[in-house]
């Protein structure tokens, strides 16, 4: 495990620390931001330009590579890393937040074509088939495992902890998730309970199959057979102790899923029972889903206390400036979202001198003077998890005519180049490049916040 992730710098101020997670495709340098590549790009982003911007992990979706072009496809060219040319540490999830998200997300209408024949699949409301209150025809939960119908072409798709493993070998990525139930907010205890020891038995199942089909010789399996999975998490999550389970080794490395929504008590037993699993990572993740930021905040808070020291943390789904920066605190290491990519191809273009005034960030004004701002124009902010605003909307008239730089604090290749007239020109002509520019614009800001974020932790400053 050592070798995998190192803690060069636990700050004296929080739980925050600098490290290192080190993977067969290159080290990452912690706290990280990772942007999404969905379906195997960064889109709109030549990749290229992703080592030009010092980008140095990125997100692939299982869901959707499975469901196209499918892994065998992957497998066969090398894995994603050869079939997208991207030549960084990948992660990829385990495709079990995409299918309960399937309707609320993907299907805004009630029918759609599947391709090349004239069947329609009514689709009903995505909330009511995971919660059981219909009989579910996009998605069908049980204790086994998910069957849903693919978006694509409305074939039946089955997923399971097995066949998520399966899957994300294939794929290739140097860190997976393992297979969990994200619910909605707001959902039932009762129903989050349920939810959160299926995601318990799954993540045995997982370790089980991992360590079953790679290390089958001298590796004995952990956990209870699929049947029992859900009792014996509810037991095993009672009976913790202090000795831990033997690692997972392998060049593929499995990281296990926080589950339990916005209650106090199943978060904590969550964590409890996925840091005793001895999974090479901890993620956490159903936050950011609907509730508010004080209540995803919070989420993460809770289980400060029981993440490990010694594995790398992950956060699914958070990617707002103010966030990280209050989240660090509690030992994250890494942060996914699609929040830069998506927000630059609607033309929301970062402002790093709004960026590094976001509040919690330990900032320069003065040579040597350190000072922490409070928001953005150093205005005083009463609520600290009111959303701030770090970007400008380049479709506005007022910049049909402004000559300036993209942005004038920034060293980016965009900004050094283009002005913001010609970006709002465009993104009204609805030009590619536009889209080009901004994303990379966006992940650049991203990248050098960061930065920031590490140099303020080796300070002892957060």
């Amino acid at each position: 495990m050592k070798e995998f992730f190192k803690v060069k710098h636990f700050s004296k101020k929080s739980k925050a620390r600098v490290g290192e997670i080190k993977t067969s495709h290159g080290v990452i340098k912690t706290p990280a931001f990772v942007p999404v590549a969905t379906k195997g790009t960064l889109k709109a982003l030549p990749p290229q330009f992703i080592k030009e911007i010092g980008i140095q992990v990125a997100f692939v979706n299982t869901y959707h590579l499975v469901t196209h072009p499918g892994g065998g496809v992957i497998e066969a060219a090398g894995g994603i890393h050869k079939f997208a040319n991207l030549d960084i540490p990948l992660m990829s999830d385990s495709g079990g937040f995409q299918i309960f998200s399937l309707a609320r997300e993907k299907i805004q209408n009630s029918k759609f074509k599947v391709q090349n024949n004239n069947l329609k699949l009514k689709i009903r409301l995505f909330q009511a088939d995971v919660r059981g209150e219909e009989e579910p025809l996009v998605v069908k939960i049980s204790d086994d495992g998910v069957k849903f119908r693919s978006t694509y072409d409305g074939r039946l798709i089955e997923f399971t902890p097995e066949k998520s493993i399966e899957y994300q070998s294939k794929i290739g990525a140097d860190l997976m998730m393992s297979f969990d139930e994200c619910t909605y907010y707001p959902a039932t205890h009762e129903y989050t309970k349920r939810a959160m020891e299926r995601t318990h038995g799954w993540l045995i199942r997982c370790i089980n199959y991992k360590r079953k089909t790679r290390y089958r010789n001298f590796l004995s399996p952990v956990g209870p057979p699929p049947s029992a999975a859900s009792q014996v998490a509810k037991n095993l999550v009672s009976s913790f102790s202090s000795s831990r389970r033997s690692p997972i080794t392998d060049r593929q490395y499995l990281y296990g899923v926080v589950q339990g929504g916005t209650f106090k008590d199943l978060r904590k037993k969550s964590a409890e029972f996925v840091v005793f699993q001895n999974t090479d990572g901890v993620a956490i993740g159903g936050v950011s889903v609907g509730e508010s930021k004080r209540k995803m905040r919070d989420q993460v808070r809770w289980v400060a206390d029981y993440l490990p020291k010694d594995r790398p943390v992950h956060l699914l789904g958070v990617g707002q400036f103010d966030d990280i920066v209050d989240l660090v605190k509690y030992g994250i290491d890494t942060f996914d979202c699609v929040e830069p990519t998506r927000l630059a191809r609607v033309g929301r273009i970062y402002e790093w001198r709004r960026v590094v005034r976001v509040e919690g960030l330990p900032t320069t004004r003065r040579s040597g003077d350190i000072h922490r701002l409070s928001s953005i124009g150093g205005r005083e902010t009463r609520d600290r998890t009111r959303r701030q605003d770090f970007d400008i909307d380049i479709l506005k008239g007022i910049y049909k005519k402004d000559l300036s730089p993209v942005d004038e604090n920034c060293q980016c290749y965009v900004c050094q180049n283009f002005t913001k007239a010609y970006l709002h020109h465009l993104f009204k002509q609805k030009e590619i490049l536009g889209y080009t520019l901004a994303t990379y614009h966006n992940l650049w800001v991203m990248e050098r916040f960061f930065e920031k974020i590490r140099d303020a932790i080796r300070k002892d400053l957060i």
